[in-house]
């Protein structure tokens, strides 16, 4: 979902236009007073923002941009920016958001494939190092065998080496 925040005359046209060009439901606020509620209420993709309200309404602005959460800002002169200038730059936008949360994925994806890993070396140590013990009772060693048999199932499946 888009959110445009505009007081331009021009604004529910371009909300309009954005949602049949790009396909997402686009919301149109005139006041950022009414953007913060929008944003409030539900999460936006991006939220494209007209220059003028940041220039002149910088204390309302910034309580906005606290609101944000995870769309992606647009910044745009409606003033002197065309229709066409509104649709390219809201679809790089959204392209790099799609990017950036790829990314970030990954990130996540990596640091707890890293942190399982690490997890799994010390359980298959420990199972090692507690088979090592002299006299240790078999159901006590069946049940260590176990552990390093899951564990290594585990390690299988993340396809760690």
């Amino acid at each position: 979902m888009i959110l445009l925040i505009t007081p331009s005359a021009r604004g529910q046209e371009c909300a309009v236009t954005l949602k049949e060009a790009i396909g997402e439901e686009t919301h149109w606020a005139e006041k950022l007073s009414q953007a913060i509620a929008r944003l409030r209420e539900q999460p936006y993709s991006a939220v494209v923002l007209d220059q003028f309200l940041l220039e002149n309404e910088p204390a309302e602005s910034d309580q906005m941009l606290e609101h944000l959460g995870t769309a992606f800002p647009v910044y745009l002169n409606f003033a002197v920016s065309g229709m066409e200038r509104l649709l390219r730059d809201v679809r790089s936008a959204l392209h790099r958001r799609k990017r950036e949360e790829i990314q970030a994925r990954r990130s996540v994806e990596q640091q707890i494939r890293s942190e399982v890993c690490e997890s799994l070396t010390v359980m298959l140590l420990s199972c090692e190092l507690a088979m090592a013990v002299p006299g240790i009772p078999t159901p006590a060693a069946e049940k260590i065998r176990m552990i390093d048999n899951l564990a290594r199932d585990m390690r299988l499946r993340l396809n760690v080496n």
